[in-house]
């Protein structure tokens, strides 16, 4: 398979995981409320996402580690959610919806560490630019998050089950078309020992560095359009306050290739932090738009650098490593960390109002050092 088309299939991919995740993210909840959920039923619905992360990615990322394939295990997940999906036309009742979302995220979020795995190691094979083929998950993002947005003016949130399934079986036929990526198996179907990993002070450092910001953009994620509401700026202004942030994203991906080079893994996740500083400071003082305006530019930092630098730091794993290392990743940085930050998200915000940005502003700091501290131990931005 060429370069080119190599790069196609993975820009679809990432297409339509997070053209799923553009419906799912800002607007499950109205179905959730819908179903006749109360709201501390639908936040303990939602943190359910971050356990399922924490305990379901480590444990697909052995198992295909212990295969060496990717794309078979990631098309029978996708199927498998796109099914399981479907299930939720026909249930009501908080406990049947709790457990039916462990099943379906469980599978969902499956996929996702093994995606990671095979993009890196296909765009290393073939010299493509990770960063230019990810930026298509971003802009499918915005495309299907303001589309479905306009479709729920005249729909009902039923609609959002039926949405949501056939995107993901959209997904599973990319998945069927990826690259067939393998990683050899050591004899006897042995997998390499994970310890020399998981004690290693840098890869501890990149999980601290990766959790802490995960954490730091809690706030933003819960309280930041109900913050700037309440300070008087309108609906439409809010959504693009939002999308500026997923636009500067992109723009960082785009030109991935060369920031890459010249910052290197823990500097990326090094000016993540520095940025996160700037960011969480300015919208814990000000809901001054023009203010606001320039510290959503950040998104840029905060995010896109952020995964840049672990995606790259991950691709010094061996492939025998891979997917465990980003199943690890995933379910610490992105499960563990802002779901134990999550509930206290509420309590900073009643107590300190837009304040709690500031709180936000001291874990990005903290963050900075655990990176500038990783690569004093490996210069290079090795995990081992």
């Amino acid at each position: 398979m060429s370069a080119q088309g190599a790069a196609f299939r993975l820009a679809t991919y990432y297409s339509a995981l997070f053209a799923a995740v553009g419906v799912h993210l800002p607007f499950w909840p109205l179905w959730l409320k819908d179903r006749g959920l109360s709201p501390t039923e639908i936040g303990l619905i939602l943190a359910t996402t971050y356990l399922v992360k924490s305990i379901v990615n480590p444990l697909i990322g052995h198992l295909v580690d212990r295969r060496g394939e990717r794309r078979r295990p990631m098309l029978w997940l996708a199927a498998a959610a796109a099914l399981a999906w479907m299930g939720f036309a026909l249930t009501s009742g908080f406990w049947p919806i709790l457990i039916l979302t462990v099943v379906a995220l469980g599978l969902w979020s499956g996929i996702m560490p093994i995606g990671e795995a095979l993009a890196l190691r296909t765009t290393q094979a073939h010299g493509i630019d990770y960063g230019r083929v990810r930026l298509w998950g971003s802009a499918a993002f915005i495309a299907t998050a303001i589309a479905c947005g306009r479709l729920l003016v005249d729909q009902p949130p039923a609609i959002l089950v039926w949405l949501i399934a056939g995107l993901l079986a959209v997904m599973a036929l990319t998945c069927a078309a990826l690259p067939d990526t393998r990683v050899a198996v050591p004899e006897g179907g042995r997998s390499l020992p994970l310890k020399p990993l998981v004690t290693s002070a840098a890869f501890l450092l990149f999980l601290t560095a990766g959790s802490l910001n995960s954490a730091s953009h809690t706030v933003y994620y819960a309280f930041s359009t109900i913050h700037w509401k309440a300070a008087g700026i309108p609906d439409d202004t809010i959504g693009l306050l939002w999308s500026e942030g997923v636009i500067a994203e992109i723009v960082l991906f785009a030109m991935s290739g060369r920031v890459v080079r010249r910052c290197g893994p823990a500097g990326l996740l090094a000016l993540a932090g520095l940025a996160g500083v700037v960011r969480w400071t300015t919208l814990g003082l000000t809901t001054e738009l023009p203010l606001l305006a320039a510290a959503q530019l950040l998104h840029a930092a905060t995010f896109a650098c952020a995964h840049l630098g672990a995606m790259h730091f991950l691709r010094g794993v061996p492939d025998g490593l891979a997917a465990r290392a980003q199943g690890i990743y995933a379910a610490v940085a992105l499960g563990v960390a802002p779901g134990l930050m999550s509930p206290f998200t509420g309590r900073l915000y009643e107590a300190l109002g837009g304040h709690a940005f500031l709180v936000m502003g001291v874990l990005s700091a903290l963050m900075a050092l655990a990176a500038a501290q990783m690569a004093r131990l490996r210069p290079a931005g090795k995990p081992l």
